[in-house]
């Protein structure tokens, strides 16, 4: 089958990326896919991520003139001419590729963000709910609306919404001792990801437990405050890094203090490695992938007092952070690569 995305680029270190260089790659490496993958601005770049070599890449290069866009996207579709169009494009202007397309071919839309992502967790303004009333629209063009978990899902007023979560990118074959006096946190230093949350928390905390630490692997945004008021708090912020899976192997705990998320795959990866998870219980995510007191901990969102009491929890408990971690490893498997690839190939072939 030939298959086809359209997404704004690949070179970035985000999660749609990490995403789509796994689960493409899965697809044209296992099940036989012919895929193409269309980015915008990226020519002669390379991804951040590894991809199949199987996999071909093109670029519509755009510059103030809208319509190279369009035209540029539908000269490679009239060449590659596939069988499914997947669109991965968050913008608004995604919302609408069927009414422009020039393709006999099925054309599904993946949303990886929530509408707390676009508002940032406040009550949406006159331009943005203009925004989601198109995209309501839009979304009922499509052959299917894939969104990521069961509080997106609930977001949308179309009946051809489905839920296929994020695939994992390893499962490691060894069990953490759990053992190191490391906590750890992945994601960029910005407003959604709550981290001067994390540092309140920390500062309520830290003295009970001398050898602990804390580190944040992300980037961080230029004229950002955000950095000053956690380094404050004795957190140790690093450039993202490509072999992440070593950060988890390395520590004892994830703490994910956003204030929301669009499905929170840092999660999934802590837990594959058997690492057991604090997080708040924010749309969307985290519900739909800690069973809380079993692998892990879902707090209230925002609830300052509960989050560090949790953490303490896991701090002074060895044995409690080991069976969660176990837990954790069991919880996931149902987000192994093969099993999330086999749910897209029995959508794409159901078309």
């Amino acid at each position: 089958m030939r298959l086809l995305y359209i997404t704004n680029g690949i070179t970035g270190v985000g999660g749609l990326e990490r995403v789509l260089s796994v689960k493409a790659s899965y697809l044209a490496d296992n099940l036989g896919y012919e895929i193409c993958i269309i980015s915008l601005n990226e020519k002669g770049e390379k991804p951040f991520y590894e991809f199949s070599s199987k996999i071909i890449f093109r670029s519509v290069e755009v510059t103030k003139k809208k319509y190279e866009y369009f035209f540029g996207i539908r000269r490679i579709i009239k060449e590659f001419r596939p069988e499914v169009i997947s669109v991965c494009d968050d913008g608004l202007k995604g919302f609408f590729v069927p009414l422009w397309i020039g393709s006999k071919a099925k054309i599904i839309y993946e949303r990886h963000v929530s509408k707390e992502m676009v508002t940032l967790g406040r009550k949406p303004n006159l331009k943005q709910k203009m925004s989601f009333l198109l995209m309501d629209i839009g979304s009922r063009l499509f052959d299917r609306f894939i969104v990521l978990t069961n509080d997106n899902k609930q977001q949308w007023k179309s009946k051809n919404v489905t839920v296929i979560p994020n695939p994992l990118p390893f499962y490691p074959d060894s069990i953490l001792k759990l053992d190191t006096k490391r906590i750890v946190s992945i994601g960029k230093i910005s407003i959604q990801k709550g981290y001067e949350r994390l540092a309140e928390t920390w500062n309520l905390i830290e003295y009970k437990y001398p050898g602990w630490s804390i580190d944040i692997y992300g980037s961080v945004s230029e004229n950002s405050k955000l950095p000053e008021l956690i380094r404050g708090a004795s957190i140790q912020i690093h450039d993202p890094v490509k072999q992440i899976q070593d950060v988890y192997l390395t520590s004892s705990i994830y703490v994910l203090p956003s204030r929301f998320e669009g499905f929170g795959m840092v999660l999934i990866e802590a837990m594959s490695c058997g690492v057991p998870c604090v997080a708040f219980d924010c749309p969307c995510g985290p519900r739909d992938i800690i069973k809380n007191g079993v692998d892990g901990f879902l707090v209230e969102n925002g609830n300052i007092e509960q989050f560090a009491k949790q953490l303490s929890v896991l701090i002074e408990d060895e044995e409690l952070r080991k069976e969660m971690g176990r837990n954790a490893r069991c919880n996931v498997q149902r987000y192994n690569v093969s099993v999330i690839a086999g749910m897209w190939d029995k959508l794409f072939k159901s078309l």
